[in-house]
C-alpha cells in the first residue's frame, strides 16, 4: 500500500505542474486557512500581469467581453443561480492568441426588465487550457448550471485524471460547496469527494494490482470552510487538503 501512496502523490504533483505551469504568476492565492472552522477566503495576493476591465451591465452574453478584443465567449450556460426565478448565465473566456492563458469565468445575473449585471468574475473556477509544453490538459469539459448550482466537470487521460466542482449562492457570496477527483495509475484508482459545506473529504483507493481489486475507503474532518468564487482554485484547494492529510494507510 505505501507504493500506492507514493504513486498517487507522484500523481498528484504532476497534475498540478499540467494544471499550473511551475512558473505562472497567475496561480490561485495560497494561503494556509483551509481547517479553520467557518473561514471565508477572500484574500487574493496574486499580481496579474494584466488587468481587465468588464462592462457592468448589457443585453447578452457578448457584451460584457472585456474590449482589448482577444478574449470571445468559449463556454456559455443559463440557469437560475440566485433563486429569484430569473435565468443568469456563466460564460469562460478563451485567449484567442494565448493557448495558455488564464480563462476568466464570469456570473452575470438577469434583471427584471430582461438585461443583465455583471456579479462575479474568477481567473481561478477555470483551469487554463494548455500547459507550458502546450499540451491540452483537460479533454472534456462541462459548464452547465443545475437547481442553483453551477458545475465544471473536467476529464483527462492519464495522470491529469478527472476533477468536478460546484459552486452556489449563500447570500450574495458566491461559494464553493464541493470538489471530486478520479485518477487511474499504474496498480491504483483513486478518487477524493471533498465536501466543503460540512467540512468532509472522503478518500477511496481500489487497488488494481489484485485480481478482486479490493477497495479501502477512509473519511477525514477537516473543519468548515467557505472559499470565494472570486479566487477558487478547486483542483488547488484539493490537492492542498490531500497533502495536509496523514491517511494512515
Amino acid at each position: 500500500m505505501k507504493y500506492l501512496l507514493t504513486l498517487f502523490t507522484a500523481m498528484i504533483l504532476l497534475f498540478e505542474c499540467c494544471q499550473t505551469g511551475t512558473d505562472r504568476k497567475s496561480q490561485a492565492p495560497t494561503n494556509d486557512t483551509v481547517f479553520k472552522e467557518s473561514v471565508i477566503d477572500t484574500t487574493n495576493v496574486v499580481d496579474k500581469t494584466e488587468t481587465f476591465v468588464y462592462p457592468q451591465t448589457g443585453n447578452q452574453p457578448e457584451d460584457f467581453l472585456p474590449k482589448t478584443g482577444v478574449y470571445e465567449i468559449q463556454y456559455e450556460t443559463e440557469g437560475d443561480l440566485n433563486d429569484d426565478g430569473l435565468s443568469d448565465i456563466a460564460i469562460v473566456l478563451g485567449n484567442k492568441k494565448v493557448r495558455t492563458a488564464d480563462r476568466p469565468m464570469l456570473i452575470v445575473l438577469q434583471n427584471q426588465n430582461k438585461t443583465y449585471r455583471l456579479d462575479k468574475v474568477s481567473n481561478y473556477a477555470m483551469p487554463i487550457a494548455y500547459n507550458e509544453h502546450d499540451i491540452k490538459i483537460y479533454e472534456y469539459e462541462q459548464v452547465r448550471i443545475d437547481s442553483g448550482t453551477l458545475h465544471i466537470r473536467l476529464s483527462g487521460i492519464g495522470p491529469t485524471g478527472n476533477l468536478s466542482s460546484t459552486f452556489k449562492y449563500v447570500g450574495k457570496d458566491f461559494i464553493l460547496t464541493n470538489i471530486k477527483t478520479y485518477n487511474m495509475g499504474a496498480g491504483s484508482h483513486h478518487s477524493l469527494n471533498y465536501d466543503l459545506n460540512r467540512g468532509i473529504l472522503e478518500e477511496e483507493i481500489i487497488n488494481t494490482m489484485e485480481e478482486d481489486m479490493p477497495s479501502k475507503s477512509k473519511t477525514f474532518t477537516l473543519g468548515k470552510v467557505n472559499y470565494l468564487f472570486e479566487n477558487s482554485s478547486p483542483g488547488n484547494i484539493i490537492t492542498k487538503a490531500y497533502k495536509k492529510l496523514d491517511s494512515g494507510w
